[in-house]
Order: structure tokens, then sequence, then C-alpha cells
């Protein structure tokens, strides 16, 4: 749900940060909520934006209500009866919306009513992108602009995406069976991914998003205990954010191989080596499990170069054959890089230069710059880090690869 997304967008300049991170985790509930019990997605999430705006003026003056959801409910359930109030032809509805009893507040349901709403979202007569984008507004809360950004496309396309899933799946129920889960896993990776590296913006992360994904991950494993997908997704997400304390320093990027591990999150850690180890025996791995099982061997791994990286290698390989995708094979040239010299790294990455899915992503240049570092070749790995910082959004990111390529010229 987006917050900052109001018919005016003046409200919530004057917001307090605390309230605006409140009423970001509240809207996917009340959304829910509203949905699991009316219907109409569409004008549930109208209804509820408006809540948020008379939220985000009211509580900074009054203060913040004892029961904060049900307050949200009980004002979009307000708008919803205006709204079908108005149209004739929903007056039998609107009696039945009227006759309800005013909303308590429900943490349980509410959490319940939050995953519904996932489940929701990933319906299956929406294409996958349109399942992403729409959970990616509804439940991770990112702007139109950010999820166009996140799938490279123009944000008018992007709204009209979401504009339409909202009307396709206007006036379905609640599913109950995991046939769904596929997609879900898919946009939770993703809404992991853009918190914990933002693709735009001066922040390197957006750690509510994070925290979000990894709550909702907990409690469709906690439906799921035995699906080994969920349990790798978890696994991989608590790898990766146990490192989060360490990736910036003074607003810089700072690599993986850069990092104080004595910082990192050893109980995250712990609980995700635990999913992994307790997983792999179960049967052939997914994608998900695979990266959780890379993502165990650099956290265990004491520095970058006591790395297992012909481990981490193996492990690329059997994720390009399972789940074959461009970012895949690029971190496995960066595997290969370490194992077998930086010529057959780049030798590797010279097979994406034609696909049109990563030609022009930052992340090839950047890779492309770091081999080219390591195989002493510094004017061409400039070239390419200064490409790399023009190609991203993420000042942070930025911001060290000018740095990189700074490093790249001659002494003296």
């Amino acid at each position: 749900m987006n917050v900052n997304a109001n018919a005016n967008g003046n409200a919530s300049a004057s917001v307090s940060g605390e309230i605006e991170d409140l009423l970001r985790s509240l809207a996917p509930q009340v959304l829910g909520t509203l949905v699991r019990r009316h219907g109409q997605f569409e004008s549930c999430e109208d209804a509820v934006q408006e809540a948020l705006l008379a939220a985000s003026v009211q509580w900074p003056e009054h203060g913040v209500p004892s029961s904060p959801a049900g307050w949200l409910i009980t004002v979009a359930g307000r708008r919803l009866t205006d709204q079908w109030r108005s149209e004739a032809a929903r007056r039998e509805r609107e009696l039945t919306v009227g006759m309800e009893p005013p909303p308590q507040d429900e943490p349980s349901r509410h959490v319940d009513d939050t995953l519904r709403l996932l489940f929701l979202c990933c319906h299956p007569k929406l294409s996958a992108p349109s399942q992403v984008a729409l959970t990616l507004r509804a439940v991770g809360g990112l702007t139109t602009a950010q999820i166009a950004h996140a799938f490279l496309v123009p944000e008018a396309t992007m709204a009209q995406r979401i504009s339409r899933a909202k009307q396709t799946i206007k006036g379905a129920g609640f599913p109950d069976g995991p046939e769904r889960l596929p997609a879900v896993l898919q946009v939770l990776y993703l809404i992991f991914n853009e918190g914990y590296t933002a693709t735009s913006g001066p922040d390197l992360q957006r750690v509510e998003l994070a925290t979000e994904a990894i709550r909702l991950a907990r409690e469709v494993h906690r439906l799921l205990p035995g699906d080994g997908e969920v349990a790798g997704l978890l696994a991989l997400m608590l790898l990766t954010d146990a490192r989060r304390g360490t990736r910036s320093a003074d607003g810089v990027l700072v690599p993986l191989a850069e990092q104080d591990r004595d910082r990192w999150d050893r109980a995250r850690i712990e609980e995700g080596v635990a999913l992994v180890t307790g997983t792999l025996p179960k049967g052939p791995p997914g994608p998900y499990l695979v990266q959780a099982a890379i993502a165990a061997i650099h956290d265990e791994a004491p520095s970058a170069e006591e790395t297992d990286w012909a481990e981490v290698l193996i492990l690329y390989k059997i994720l390009d054959r399972i789940a074959p995708n461009p970012m895949v094979t690029l971190n496995r040239a960066i595997a290969t890089a370490m194992v077998h010299g930086p010529a057959e790294g780049l030798a590797l990455l010279a097979t994406l230069d034609g696909d049109k899915r990563i030609a022009g992503h930052y992340r090839l240049a950047a890779v492309r710059g770091h081999l080219l570092d390591l195989a002493g070749e510094h004017e061409q790995a400039r070239e390419h880090y200064r490409r790399a910082a023009r190609l991203t959004l993420s000042l942070p990111e930025r911001e060290y690869l000018l740095r990189r390529a700074q490093r790249q010229l001659p002494v003296g």
C-alpha cells in the first residue's frame, strides 16, 4: 500500500516517520480485512488510501488511536459505505455493510488477512508480471514508479498493468489452497530484493520491505513447513539479511569481500544454515534452496579469500541448469573467475552481451569492471565502472562504482 500516493501528495509530507512506518505496516492488513469482508479489491484499495490519508492528517495532531488498525478499518469501511450508498444498484449491499458491527482490533486475524491478500494478488487469471506488480503495490507498499523501475518498463505501462490486474480480480474471493505458491514465493523474493538493494534513491536498502518479506515468508513457512522451496526462500532471506548492517558506510556500498564479518547477524545465519541443512537431504533442491546454500557458504566463510569458491561454482552451475537467467550467469561468471581466473569469467560474461534482458543493466558493466580489475586491465575496468555508475539509479551504488573507477587511475 502506497501511503504517499494520496490524492494531492501534500498531507503525507507532514507525517512523522514513525506514523508513516506504522501506516505502511498496517495498510496490507487493513486492505486484506476489507477484501475478505467485502470483495471488490479496487474499491477497497481506494477506501484504504482515503483512510490512510485521513490518518496521516489526524494522527500527528490528535495522537495515534489505541487501536490503529481498527481505526483504519472503520474509516475505510465508512468510505466504502458512502461509495455504495451513492450507487443505487448496490443499495442492498449497502444495507449489509451498514449493519455490520464496528470492527475490533484482531491482530491474529489481520496477519492471516495479509497472507490471504498475498495469495489473492497471485490470482491465476493474472499474468506473472501482473501478480508481482499488484502484490508489490498492495502488500509491499512500493509506488508505481518504483515497481516500473524494478521491471524496467515505463511508469505509465506499469500503472496500466496494475489497473488491469485490479479489474481482473474484481469480486474474486480469497483462495484456500496452495496452488499459487510459486507465484507467491516469486513475489516475496522480489519484495525482499527491492528491500535489500533498492533500485533507486538515496538509500541502499529499504529495511521495512526486507523485514516484511521475511515476516511473510515465515508465515508461509509456518503454514507449509514441509515445502523445500518455502524453507529455501526463508533461509535465503535470513542468510542475506544477516549482512545488512555492514553493507554501507557513510552512505556508500560496501561489497561483500570488504564487509566486517564479525558484525554479521549470527542468529540469522544459524537459523538460515539450520533451514538449509535440514531441507537439503529431503530431495532435489529447487532454485531458492540452491541460492540459500550459496549464501550459507559465504556467511560461514571467515573471509572472502577463504570462501569455498569451488563449491559456490558447482552450485551456480546447478542453478544455471534448473533456473537459467542472466543474473545467475552473471554470478556464475564471478565464481568462475575466482576458481579459474578472470579470463574465464570474462569469457562467460561475454555470452550475455547479446541478451536484451541484461545488456543495458548496470550490473553487467559493474561485474565486467570487477573482472577486468582482477585481470589487471585497469583502464578498461575504469570505463566499465563509469558505465555502470551512469546506469544505476541507486546513489550509494553509484558512489561506490565511481570510487572503484577512481582507484583504477595510475598513481602519480
